[in-house]
């Protein structure tokens, strides 16, 4: 071998090394399943606000509420959620939500529920107890609530009265999705810490709850949240049928004996009756 020429070995240690990606490839059918999610959600509209349960919507379909502190941007969640920037009136100034709003996804059966803020809210005491019963009276006897969608500040997260609303919606068995807000406001790094830290305190509490991290301002987190609640409202896609010859299985004789015996019958029908057999199927 030449002294210049180099081994098969140094060739390949020297070759440029290329970028092996770890990375999960997500699930086509999944993806269609939240992008669809995502465009029905936007289906959503007003449909009505209500000081108490006594005169909220009509109790039968199927309800989502999103719960939380006053600062944790539910207003905000919602309408990203639905690509609506006015659909729930976000504001600066926190405790602005003082109904119980109603919002429809082209069904009135299938519904959002922007639920008054608990914690700080810039209202008198009074007001607040007001605000607390009446919520408390929505979340024990509303027959249609599936769950909730929980709320938290990522800077802020499990204060007194979250961790009070993951207990209550255990007792009931109501199911709870989990957002970590504001997400854009720590970086990567911190913002999956506390991630993991929510879902290490969440399995000493026993609970099975689910949670993702999401931001308004740059849509994070948006199209896991639609596939959620998509599932969780009865969403689904529309399918059209598929009709394979090749799956159907060939004659056997018992068959071929059956429909001799159809057309031996079918051979003694009379004019008085014949007319009571027109609409059926005739027998291949």
């Amino acid at each position: 071998m030449h002294r210049y020429a180099k081994s098969k070995d140094t060739k390949a240690k020297l070759a440029p090394k290329q970028k092996i990606s770890y990375e999960k490839k997500a699930d086509p059918a999944i993806t269609e399943y939240s992008v669809k999610s995502l465009n029905w959600l936007r289906k959503a509209e007003f449909l009505m606000s209500a000081p108490k349960l006594s005169l909220c919507v009509e109790d039968t379909g199927y309800e989502i509420a999103f719960a939380g502190r006053s600062n944790a941007g539910k207003s905000s969640a919602i309408n990203s959620l639905t690509n609506q920037k006015q659909l729930a009136r976000a504001s600066k100034k926190p405790g602005r939500t003082q109904m119980i709003n109603f919002f429809s996804l082209g069904n009135p059966d299938q519904r959002l529920v922007d639920l008054p803020g608990y914690g700080y809210a810039a209202v008198p005491e009074d007001m607040k107890r007001i605000w607390q019963k009446e919520l408390e009276n929505y979340l024990i006897h509303r027959q249609s609530l599936q769950g909730l969608v929980l709320l938290m500040d990522i800077r802020h997260p499990l204060q007194h009265f979250d961790t009070m609303m993951l207990e209550w919606a255990h007792s009931r068995k109501l199911f709870v999705h989990i957002l970590l807000t504001k997400a854009d406001k720590l970086n990567r790094g911190p913002a999956n810490q506390v991630l993991l830290d929510v879902k290490q305190t969440l399995k000493k509490m026993k609970l099975s709850f689910s949670i993702q991290l999401f931001s308004s301002l740059n849509k994070q987190g948006l199209e896991e949240l639609a596939s959620v609640m998509a599932g969780r409202l009865n969403y689904t896609l529309d399918k059209t049928l598929d009709f394979d010859l090749d799956a159907i299985p060939e004659a056997t004789e018992d068959d071929l004996n059956d429909e001799l015996m159809d057309q031996d019958e079918t051979s003694e029908f009379n004019t008085e009756n014949i007319d009571d057999h027109l609409d059926q199927e005739p027998k291949i």
